[in-house]
């Protein structure tokens, strides 16, 4: 679950720290190209498209499930989550750097792709690759998955860890992290065997 449904519970999360810290930033990044301050009607537009374009994120990545699934099968989808994964935790960690508000815009909504596919992923794979005996159980770490994601979020946005000014850059770009583990470890995990069967005709793989 760390690459599934963890990525969603700490996106959700993550954001609620750094608020003013972020606002702070389109305040200064404003300043320093238009030589004037932003109204605060605007500053409270473009923050809430940072929280909200992540749901647009989700809604891709979810709309894109059944045909990755289907053409890559269900670890190579996983796995291919992890690219908007590492590309929003890239912008997002160099947006403070590179002075543009723009880039978390983007980060996020990356983030958002990443969460809809893991959310939706790595359930399917799971209850695929699980003994039946064992396929409610198995099915409930997509829920435990999302609230340790969560409770992770909210820790590492508190003051004694990241929630600071100075590194909030890295705060936002911490689901990097869950990205690297699943790539490192998701390739010795075995594809799911309803994959194998019905869209690859690999019945003996699937055995």
């Amino acid at each position: 679950g760390i690459g599934g449904t963890f990525q969603y519970g700490l996106q959700i999360s993550i954001i609620n720290s750094p608020a003013e810290y972020i606002k702070s930033f389109m305040c200064e990044t404003w300043l320093k190209r238009y030589g004037s301050s932003p109204s605060e009607e605007i500053i409270t537009l473009m923050w809430s498209f940072i929280v909200s374009v992540y749901c647009i994120g989700g809604l891709l990545g979810s709309l894109s499930v059944r045909c990755l699934s289907v053409r890559f099968g269900r670890k190579k989808t996983m796995l291919l989550a992890n690219v908007p994964a590492l590309l929003s935790a890239a912008l997002m960690g160099l947006s403070r750097l590179s002075g543009s508000f723009e880039m978390i815009i983007i980060g996020r909504l990356l983030s958002g792709v990443c969460g809809g596919l893991g959310l939706n992923i790595h359930i399917m794979y799971a209850g695929e690759c699980a003994p039946q005996k064992l396929r409610g159980v198995i099915a409930i770490t997509a829920s435990t998955a999302i609230a340790v994601g969560k409770f992770t979020g909210f820790a590492l946005g508190l003051r004694e860890v990241l929630g600071v000014e100075a590194l909030w850059p890295v705060l936002m770009a911490a689901n990097a992290i869950p990205a690297l583990i699943q790539l490192l470890t998701l390739p010795f995990f075995p594809d799911s065997p309803r994959y194998l069967l019905i869209d690859k005709k690999d019945k003996e793989g699937c055995i």
